[in-house]
């Protein structure tokens, strides 16, 4: 490598060095965003994937015991075990976790894996009451994976956003690469969302931004201002960036929804909470206190809980 290079190098390195630092003088708390289902594990894959309501609702509340910030919620029909759209299944779930768990912060996903339609995605945001969700997962473009894509249109993008803006639930920002996080400003642009945010950076997907240093601080130095995030890594990256995340003061994305097994030779199958445990494990060799759902819904200006979700949009 020539001087040149390696000056550049190390001009990049600093800088990536100054940007973790700074956020971590922002948030020493860690959020846990618990993600326990998934659209992709099956019960063929892996025994310990929930998929019944039943089965989303303990681990779940297992899960607020050891000590969560909050839940990514998947559905699936109970019969058949497939991901499904619907409201009704998605209120169960979320009313078995709120019966234990009033102050838990609950996003529903609006995934465009497997469903296209926006009335269709959109569903779970009409449940009210205490059945409301938080958040509603927004992925910021469309994009593939190994060998299924997930097709979020501009149209599709701004629809949900908008649906959610009217019910006061707010967007989880899911982003697969730097370009998502710049369609988040346009969208900030034209008033479809507004701070704080709160993003998953998930890196390791083939198509998309990759789990190393690199991508990671070109990702972080472009997030909008009053943002919190957590890293998430597919596959076997999960547990390198959920400790990279640990290290560096952000929050961590964790369960078999992006990982169904506990190590990188892939010999042993985890359970939701083998994962939780190891975060935990790590989080206290690193002087990190979890951060409780109250704590995050003051930070990010939601509603109290126990009976008031989401947020209020001015």
């Amino acid at each position: 490598m020539s001087n040149k290079n390696i000056f550049y190098s190390e001009l990049y390195f600093n800088r990536l060095y100054l940007i973790v630092l700074n956020y971590c003088r922002m948030n020493d708390e860690l959020v846990i965003n618990f993600t326990p289902t998934g659209m992709i594990p099956t019960k063929s894959m892996t025994q310990h994937v929930p998929v019944s309501v039943a089965e989303i609702v303990e681990d779940v509340l297992r899960a607020n015991e050891m000590g969560i910030t909050m839940v990514h919620l998947h559905a699936r029909d109970e019969v058949s075990g497939v991901p499904t759209y619907k409201k009704e299944v998605y209120g169960e779930i979320i009313e078995g976790i709120r019966k234990f768990a009033p102050y838990l912060v609950i996003c529903v996903s609006l995934s465009g894996r497997n469903f296209s339609e926006l009335d269709l995605r959109a569903d779970p945001l009409s449940l009210e009451g205490f059945l409301k969700p938080d958040y509603g997962s927004l992925t910021l473009s469309s994009l593939n994976f190994n060998t299924t894509a997930s097709v979020n249109s501009p149209s599709t993008v701004q629809g949900l956003a908008a649906i959610m803006k009217e019910k006061g639930i707010v967007p989880e920002l899911e982003v697969f690469d730097i370009g998502m996080i710049n369609y988040s400003k346009y969208l900030e642009r034209k008033g479809l969302i507004k701070p704080p945010y709160y993003f998953n950076l998930l890196l390791g997907n083939i198509a998309c931004a990759q789990a190393d240093l690199l991508h990671l601080g070109i990702m972080v130095n472009d997030l909008p201002k009053d943002s919190l995030f957590s890293l998430a890594g597919i596959g076997n990256n999960q547990f390198k960036m959920n400790s990279l995340g640990i290290a560096i003061g952000a929050g961590v994305r964790v369960g078999l929804e992006d990982n169904i097994w506990f190590d990188s030779s892939r010999t042993t199958l985890a359970t939701n909470l083998d994962l939780l445990e190891r975060i935990h494990a790590i989080a206290r060799v690193n002087d990190r206190e979890i951060m409780t759902p109250q704590e995050f819904r003051s930070k990010m200006k939601l509603e109290p809980g126990n009976g008031k979700y989401g947020r209020i949009y001015d």
